[in-house]
């Protein structure tokens, strides 16, 4: 009986199971709002550009390298963005974000809390783009954009292999707006996206 009574008391006192180590592989699920941050484009005369927020379901891919470093694949269905005139809508556009990362994990392979920062580059392509209302027959343009991206997040173990998911991204997307017969306008994006979902760990 004391025996059983040791190996109780060593399995409560041994590490977690739950880990971030070199060779897994982690997926995170969740709701993704992204926020445009920068500056709309201005149309002289007429008025000033801008990108309204949208939420949609984001998913990223991450291979841990070691205990502590990992690379990222940001996807998610596609953004649907409304583009406000002087606040009344004039044109609707959507964009993928992807984003490639490179991650640095604090903590060690048996923290059940993994905080952690990451740095990389973004493409974002758009498509679909159409004018709305006074640009309704108007044929509306936004050029492919190549920027930096900067996160950060935290993984909190639930099980072994489920965890909860918080993280933050920027990404610098910069387009030229292009309005049939008014002209192209540079716009800076730039939006802040936030995530909250869940992950498993393989």
């Amino acid at each position: 009986m004391k025996k059983v009574s040791l190996l109780v008391a060593a399995a409560l006192l041994a590490p977690s199971a739950f880990a971030h180590q070199a060779g897994d592989f982690l997926v995170r699920g969740g709701a993704v709002m992204v926020s445009p941050n920068g500056s709309g484009g201005d149309i002289p005369g007429v008025g000033h550009l801008d990108v309204e927020n949208n939420t949609q379901l984001g998913l990223t891919f991450s291979y841990m390298l070691t205990d502590n470093w990992g690379v990222e694949l940001l996807a998610a269905t596609p953004f649907s963005h409304s583009v406000t005139l002087n606040d009344g809508e004039v044109a609707k556009v959507k964009h993928l974000p992807p984003s490639l990362m490179a991650q640095y994990y604090f903590g060690n392979a048996q923290s059940k809390v993994r905080p952690y920062v990451g740095a990389g580059i973004n493409y974002t392509f758009f498509f679909d783009e159409s004018g709305r209302n006074a640009l309704n027959t108007l044929d509306v343009d936004a050029k492919d954009s190549w920027g930096w991206a900067a996160q950060a997040g935290i993984d909190m173990a639930v099980t072994d292999n489920l965890f909860v998911n918080s993280s933050i991204w920027y990404m610098d997307i910069d387009t030229d707006v292009t309005v049939e017969t008014l002209g192209t306008y540079k716009t800076s994006i730039d939006p802040v996206g936030l995530m909250v979902g869940l992950g498993y760990r393989f």
